[in-house]
């Protein structure tokens, strides 16, 4: 069964950045999707960042052009690059994974703490 741990979260000021990275178990060459969530105090789960097999990125208007999601399948491992950060950035991170068969497959990480504050 597949895992995912996130780590690299941690209290950064506003304008500052963090590197989260999300490890894989097994192989993330035949993932079909990865992406990142962020759930913020009384919020909703929102979808922050994605990558396809292809490589292929999409953003969340919220954070597009200051986050970068990227994928090292020779590490199995996803990264998102967050840069410039506010204070509305504050969450849980999570990893999430898409894999496609005769049934779709959904694995999710632990989280991981996002803090921007001063």
């Amino acid at each position: 069964q597949m895992q995912l741990v996130e780590s690299g979260g941690g209290l950064v000021q506003p304008g500052g950045s963090l590197r989260l990275s999300c490890a894989a178990s097994g192989s993330i060459s035949r993932l079909a999707v990865m992406d990142w969530y962020r759930q913020g105090p009384g919020k909703e789960r929102e979808l922050v960042a994605k990558i396809t097999s292809g490589d292929s990125t999409n953003y969340a208007d919220a954070v597009k052009g200051r986050y970068t999601i990227s994928r090292d399948i020779t590490k199995n491992t996803v990264y998102l690059q967050m840069n410039s950060l506010k204070p509305e950035d504050t969450a849980v991170y999570y990893c999430h994974a898409l894999r496609l068969g005769s049934s779709l497959y959904h694995y999710w990480g632990q989280g991981t703490q996002v803090t921007v504050s001063s």
